[in-house]
């Protein structure tokens, strides 16, 4: 793997992750209480012996960069690296980042200085395991211009990717992004030609791109050159190189999931507290997935009832209700509250005891969850301030809604509070 580079690209705005893409970039985004989307890939990466890895970015950078700063350093003797190029202007181009192959069109010049074989180009914003040694000696075995990695789905799922249909050699033929009616219906593959059971072929007879790719590295180079206006890998870059370079699969069949709304972010979220056996797990001692070491004490919880739930670090919980709910780095939450289906993310920093004292004493909202405020489907960003007896219910059932001026948003059904939003005492939303 030391003649592979790593390219993870970093996404654009974030629009369907708004407002949690409001002041950070969506890579930045917190994840399963202490961790951030970033580390997953990255610590694919590592786990797959890859240490040299680039982070294309353009929105909301700052906290991305610190976060990589503190977390990922390599010993200098082996010279690996995790790196931030953000978007710039230059005489040249003076555009931003237009899409996925865009961005790595403009960096071209940086990536093609590397004495490498291979360049491994994964998405910021995926949870999931694998390792990239096997994918890429698929790759190398097939003697591939392009590897994509593929993922067997069923047909409501499939209209959501990027679709292929590939020969018996695993050549792919024909790539079609997000299609509907007739033409997701032509789409079908046998997917028994990949090893997967009948029954699970039949659930799932459709292969869908996961938007991760190998390029051997004069075919990138060239690819980009060649088509100079393409702007995307999925929907431009990859159907074109299918028609007459040597594009492969590689079928991977364990837990992945597009985080790229609310929604899916929210699920997700939640699911890591399913029992007995989540669908992902951060407890794989061969496979760790590595996030930045913030030397926390141990939580403190007095007199809680908590199930099926994920307790981060460093919380301070009294006589509370927490179910089925994930609970991030430096939570605090008061007597008789309840936290149900919550993801709640906790804090960047410990409020002084004095400075609570002081906020109460002025009808002020410190940081956690005040004393008997119920929160219900919901996700509270980081150092939001909730007021005592307040219901976070969704009550009418909005599905969506912009309320940032008294700080929060409804997605899909999910309330979904601000960083730094303070919420009033006894307010119901």
């Amino acid at each position: 793997m030391k003649r592979v580079l790593a390219i993870i690209l970093g996404g654009g705005a974030g629009t369907r992750l708004y407002p949690l893409t409001k002041r950070r970039a969506k890579p930045a985004v917190p994840l399963a209480g202490k961790y951030r989307l970033i580390d997953i890939p990255v610590s694919n990466c590592i786990n797959s012996e890859l240490t040299s890895i680039y982070v294309l970015t353009q929105f909301n950078s700052a906290s991305l960069n610190r976060h990589i700063a503190r977390t990922y350093t390599f010993p200098s003797l082996t010279g690996g690296f995790v790196e931030v190029l953000a978007a710039q202007q230059t005489p040249e181009n003076p555009n931003w980042f237009q899409g996925t192959a865009d961005a790595v069109r403009q960096y071209l010049w940086l990536l093609s200085d590397w004495d490498v074989d291979q360049y491994l180009i994964l998405s910021g914003d995926h949870l999931y395991r694998m390792d990239y040694r096997q994918f890429v000696q698929r790759h190398i075995d097939t003697n591939a211009d392009i590897t994509l990695s593929v993922l067997p789905v069923d047909e409501q799922a499939a209209q959501g990717f990027g679709l292929i249909k590939v020969k018996e050699s695993g050549q792919v033929v024909d790539f079609t992004e997000k299609p509907k009616g007739d033409v997701l219906k032509s789409m079908a593959v046998d997917t028994t030609r990949f090893g997967l059971s009948p029954d699970v072929a039949q659930r799932k007879p459709y292969m869908a791109s996961m938007g991760i790719y190998v390029f051997n590295r004069q075919v990138l180079v060239d690819v980009l050159k060649e088509m100079p206006d393409a702007t995307d890998f999925g929907k431009e870059i990859i159907p074109a190189a299918a028609r007459h370079r040597n594009v492969q699969t590689y079928l991977f069949d364990g837990y992945w999931e597009d985080i790229g709304t609310i929604e899916s972010f929210y699920d997700a979220n939640l699911a890591l507290t399913r029992q007995p056996q989540p669908p992902f797990s951060f407890y794989d001692e061969n496979a760790p997935i590595y996030t930045r070491p913030r030397y926390l004490p141990p939580s403190k919880l007095l007199s809680c009832n908590i199930t099926e739930s994920i307790i981060s670090e460093g919380c301070i919980l009294k006589e509370c209700q927490v179910h089925h709910s994930v609970l991030g780095v430096r939570s605090r939450v008061e007597s008789g509250c309840v936290i149900d289906h919550a993801l709640i993310m906790g804090s960047d920093f410990y409020q002084p005891l004095s400075e609570r004292n002081v906020s109460y004493d002025q009808n002020k909202v410190p940081i956690g969850i005040g004393a008997n405020s119920i929160i219900r489907r919901a996700i509270v960003d980081k150092n939001a301030c909730i007021g005592r007896n307040v219901k976070i219910i969704n009550k009418d059932r909005v599905e969506e809604s912009n309320r940032e001026e008294v700080g929060f948003y409804i997605r899909s059904g999910i309330v979904v509070v601000l960083k730094n939003a303070v919420i009033p005492d006894n307010t119901v939303i």
